[in-house]
């Protein structure tokens, strides 16, 4: 996905910052990372607090083979109902965001 596009997404933040990262970018606002791209994909950071809601809207949770097991990554799709409404999409958004204020740093 190019910077535009990743920077129209998440317009409903204010500015972001993308750096390039193990292949893929890093989506930051204020210094904290609240999202990647990897393989094209925006991927939103949450937690045990957001991670949930995630789950429940359909989302899927970025995961990957390490050593003999799996690994669960804090980072979750978009929601497919949201791509196509701006206002939900800013929802899961502030939601990434806000779990990137509680991650620790």
């Amino acid at each position: 996905m190019n910077n535009d596009a990743i920077l129209d997404l998440f317009s409903s933040l204010g500015p972001v910052t993308i750096k390039r990262m193990f292949g893929g970018k890093g989506i930051y606002h204020q210094g904290r990372i609240l999202a990647i791209e990897y393989q094209g994909d925006i991927l939103l950071k949450a937690d045990a607090v957001s991670g949930p809601a995630f789950a429940e809207a359909g989302a899927v949770q970025w995961t990957y083979d390490g050593k003999g097991k799996r690994v669960a990554m804090p980072y979750w799709s978009i929601p497919d109902a949201a791509l196509d409404d701006p206002d939900e999409l800013a929802a899961w958004v502030a939601l990434a965001w806000q779990a990137a204020l509680r991650a620790k740093t």
